[in-house]
């Protein structure tokens, strides 16, 4: 089998890669787990080292590598940069405080001494997308590498460019052979990987049938996972909202990586005495965003990853147009190459419409009317998935207790969701378990052991 990289601004074959046999697949486990075995026993002043040089040739590779972003998945120039220098700071954060985070719980008992003392587990496959090809990564294996951790990566099919350029920079920086290796593997060789006995644990960030199955597989082997998966993120916007500070945000999430993000704004809960007024000012700043050649300055709107994705999202609108939303702008498949899909947005949207229901990857924004805050609260929470939310108010108090009723993992008032590596980022029901970032995020493939000494 081998992997094709395809521009999907042009749909043009950028390169093809020969997959790893099963041989060498579990011959890059084996050789991360005997790395580990050293690097397990480094002091954190010896892993800050090679941290810090990633942070460095991150910023110093940045042009580079938005455009290899740009021309395998569509992400524009300008969001690219964005993501490496994001990437950059992880690695900086953990550099800085890995130790901090990890450093003994000291408990109070009958004993002369008691503590919990966090200990790596080892080899930890890391499953990733394609949406943030960088970012995903980073945000794993800044805090893994710190803690003593040694990870494999399985990146989608189509960023192969990316995941061995991540691998480049970790050896370029001088972390040790195998710490961190790269897997040219199909979705059919995952699952010897994940029972391969050298690994110890898995985490996911892809959709919610993709966490389902790697959830299983690794639970049949008793190894440990975190999975972040698919949202349908509502933001609520209540009538004493700054309606444009509101409406720019809400079209700036929504947009972000062409509205292909877990965390983008999806589902617009509006009270009805803004609702109009909301309606109209979104359409309207909808209608200035610019598609087009994720190369060139001034696009905002790049191509979907996929042609199959940008088709799938189309019948998504359409099924909601045909069981009675009002499509107010975009909807059209342009002619042309490239899997181009405009920003697009449906009202009137209820229950029963891919719309409401189903997570929709990509620019299209629904609004959803409602009838006062408690009846916002309830449309936000009607949902399988619990990742994102966010609330607008002038009163932040109110904000703040809106944003405690809302059923997610990150809840933000007056501003977009996203992940921040001071912050515990993951969700909640079908948008997975566990933790990634902060605190929260480097002890998960920790063994939290206790010492008990007794005089």
């Amino acid at each position: 089998m081998a992997f094709t990289s395809t521009n999907p601004a042009t749909g043009k074959t950028i390169k093809t890669y020969e997959e790893m046999t099963p041989e060498q697949a579990a011959a890059a486990v084996a050789q991360a787990h005997e790395t580990w075995r050293t690097w397990r026993t480094t002091s954190f002043a010896e892993r800050t080292k090679p941290m810090k040089k990633t942070a460095e040739i991150l910023r110093q590779r940045k042009d580079e590598l938005a455009k290899l972003m740009a021309v395998e998945m569509g992400k524009p120039l300008i969001q690219g940069a964005a993501e490496v220098e994001k990437c950059a700071w992880a690695c900086d954060y953990y550099a800085d405080t890995a130790e901090t985070h990890l450093a003994p719980e000291v408990i109070q008992t009958e004993g002369a001494k008691s503590y919990v003392a966090f200990e790596p587990l080892g080899v930890v496959l890391a499953i990733m997308p394609w949406n943030f090809p960088l970012w995903q990564v980073y945000r794993f294996a800044a805090p893994a590498l710190m803690a003593g951790n040694v990870g494999l990566l399985k990146h989608a099919s189509n960023v192969p460019g990316c995941a061995l350029v991540i691998e480049e920079i970790f050896n370029q920086a001088g972390f040790p052979e195998g710490a961190f290796r790269s897997l040219l593997i199909g979705n059919a060789q995952v699952r010897a990987v994940i029972e391969h006995p050298l690994v110890r644990a898995v985490t996911l960030t892809g959709s919610t049938p993709a966490g389902m199955a790697v959830a299983s597989q690794a639970g049949a082997v008793l190894k440990k996972t975190v999975l972040e998966l698919g949202g349908s993120d509502p933001y609520v916007v209540l009538e004493d909202a700054d309606l444009d500070q509101a409406v720019q945000t809400c079209v700036n999430s929504r947009l972000i990586n062409a509205g292909q993000s877990c965390i983008a704004a999806k589902r617009f809960i509006v009270v009805e005495p803004v609702r109009a007024a909301f309606t109209e000012r979104f359409v309207a700043l909808m209608k200035t965003k610019k598609m087009g050649d994720p190369l060139k300055e001034g696009t905002d709107v790049g191509p979907q990853a996929r042609h199959n994705l940008r088709d799938d999202l189309h019948k998504q609108v359409l099924a909601s147009v045909e069981r009675g939303a009002k499509l107010l702008l975009g909807g059209e498949v342009p002619p042309g190459a490239g899997a181009y899909y405009p920003p697009t947005v449906l009202a009137d949207v209820k229950p029963g419409m891919p719309a409401y229901d189903e997570e929709l990857f990509g620019p299209v924004a629904a609004i959803i009317g409602a009838k006062n805050e408690e009846d916002a609260v309830r449309i936000a929470n009607d949902t399988i998935f619990g990742l994102g939310a966010a609330v607008f108010t002038k009163d932040t108090k109110r904000g703040e207790r809106v944003a405690r009723k809302l059923e997610a993992g990150s809840t933000f008032v007056n501003s977009l969701v996203a992940s921040d590596p001071r912050l515990p980022f993951g969700g909640i029901k079908e948008s997975g378990y566990g933790r990634e970032l902060g605190s929260y995020g480097i002890k998960e493939f920790m063994n939290a052991k206790t010492v008990y000494v007794k005089s």
